[in-house]
């Protein structure tokens, strides 16, 4: 199993942190042990100063894929959820400045959370769907996926031109604006369409 990321999908996001638009959807892997457990609290790393908060939609894939058509992507996949993909932001901003990968900002132990997921087939459009990120029962983001700058499927058929699509494969598919810095004693709680999906405590 492994989580692949889409990385500035949401033109409010990249606004938000200064970044250029990209041409292509960007992307970037974390290993399965960026998986928190489920009841597991996030505990804060010892070399981050600033971890941010990052909700979004993710889908499991369901079926192997390779090169597969966008018309068809819809195949490879029958559940979606909300998840976290926590940043050392502190971290990402070094290694951007020297050109570097992201792994160690992005993919560290624990960096990836993932909500209950629930059948697509609750939904009667997955390009209209209403999420929320609240920290301590009050509202820090807001995102709807008719936002992304490329959609569900769309990404689905890009990212199997580089990586076959296993089984269990979680996609990330990107952050709205709002994301920001998690302290100690936070609780993180993750909606979709008014669903609440995970609780998360930060240690």
């Amino acid at each position: 199993m492994k989580i692949i990321c889409v990385g500035r999908n949401y033109a409010d996001h990249i606004a938000e942190l200064k970044n250029e638009t990209p041409t292509d959807p960007v992307l970037f892997l974390k290993p399965d042990s960026a998986l928190i457990l489920k009841q597991h609290p996030f505990v804060i790393p010892e070399f981050s100063s600033e971890i941010h908060y990052e909700i979004e939609l993710v889908v499991k894939i369901n079926k192997v894929g390779k090169y597969i058509e966008p018309q068809f992507a819809s195949k490879y996949y029958n559940e979606i959820t909300v998840g976290i993909d926590f940043t050392a932001r502190d971290l990402q901003q070094k290694l951007k400045d020297k050109g570097l990968p992201w792994e160690k900002a992005k993919a560290f132990d624990g960096s990836a959370l993932v909500g209950n997921f629930l059948p697509v087939s609750d939904f009667d459009s997955l390009e209209n769907l209403n999420f929320e990120l609240r920290k301590n029962n009050q509202s820090v983001q807001v995102g709807n996926s008719a936002l992304m700058l490329t959609k569900i499927d769309d990404l689905i058929a890009y990212i199997s031109t580089f990586f076959t699509l296993k089984i269990g494969d979680l996609i990330f598919t990107g952050t709205p604006a709002g994301v920001g810095k998690v302290e100690e004693n936070d609780v993180l709680e993750g909606y979709l369409e008014n669903q609440k999906l995970f609780r998360l405590q930060i240690k």
